[in-house]
């Protein structure tokens, strides 16, 4: 039975601008009830639908004083099968960050306040949606390698003032810094897999690494590009217990 690519991008193309609807609308947890609501119809014989969540480490390459932060992402994920064991693997992650943290702060023009924040420490965090395009080629039905290129489209980006005054306690003052960044992000990713069960659509933990390959920095004599290292989930949704076992 041969793809139908028309129809199979009309799905990925609707649940995209549902997820990013609900991305700006509600939380997590609606997107996953959407995901859950969802399965059934998306997954078939040629695709497989699920939920994508993990954590990430990202770091920001040329800025030397930084060091890594940790993040949580949730998405959705499509395996559309091409023959045999090679498929496109695509999708989005709806809720992501990239950044960096241990950074010297700046000043911001108010006297007292960089006065008061001289000593302390910044953290840089930029919210992504992220759209992988993957070739993701199994061995076996259990391991699996991936990879290709990820498109970033920004949403939000923050600047974190933090510091821990002398009786104890912590400061922080949050800056919106959306216009310091370029609207895309785009880059490399690959990485290695492993399917928990040795049936075609089966639940599958593993590790991606991206490498972003364009500048994001609008600021003047700042160059910043975006990596970061995933640990993954990857759920299918909406599968029948008679999913074929591979021997």
């Amino acid at each position: 039975m041969g793809i139908n690519l028309r129809e199979t991008m009309s799905k990925i193309s609707k649940l995209f601008f549902i997820f990013v609807f609900m991305c700006f609308s509600t939380t997590a947890k609606a997107q996953i009830l959407i995901s859950l609501l969802l399965g059934d119809a998306l997954n078939t014989e040629k695709i497989e639908f699920g939920i994508n969540t993990g954590l990430n480490r990202s770091y920001m390459l040329d800025i030397e004083e930084s060091s890594g932060l940790n993040n949580f992402n949730i998405g959705f994920y499509f395996h559309i099968n091409m023959f045999e064991s090679s498929y496109l693997s695509t999708g989005v992650l709806v809720k992501t960050n990239v950044g960096a943290r241990g950074m010297s702060t700046y000043p911001i023009g108010d006297p007292d306040f960089d006065d008061v924040y001289a000593a302390g420490e910044l953290t840089k965090k930029i919210n992504y949606f992220y759209v992988p395009i993957l070739w993701h080629q199994r061995f076996y039905n259990r391991f699996y390698l991936e990879g290709g290129m990820q498109i970033g489209l920004r949403s939000k980006a923050y600047d974190y003032f933090n510091l821990i005054d002398t009786y104890g306690g912590d400061l922080e003052y949050e800056r919106d810094v959306r216009d310091e960044y370029t609207r895309f992000d785009v880059g490399l990713v690959g990485g290695v897999g492993y399917k928990v069960r040795k049936k075609i659509k089966s639940t599958a933990v593993g590790i991606n690494y991206y490498y972003g390959l364009i500048d994001v920095s609008k600021v003047p004599d700042m160059k910043i590009k975006n990596s970061s290292i995933y640990l993954y989930v990857r759920i299918p949704i909406g599968t029948a217990p008679k999913d074929v076992e591979v021997e």
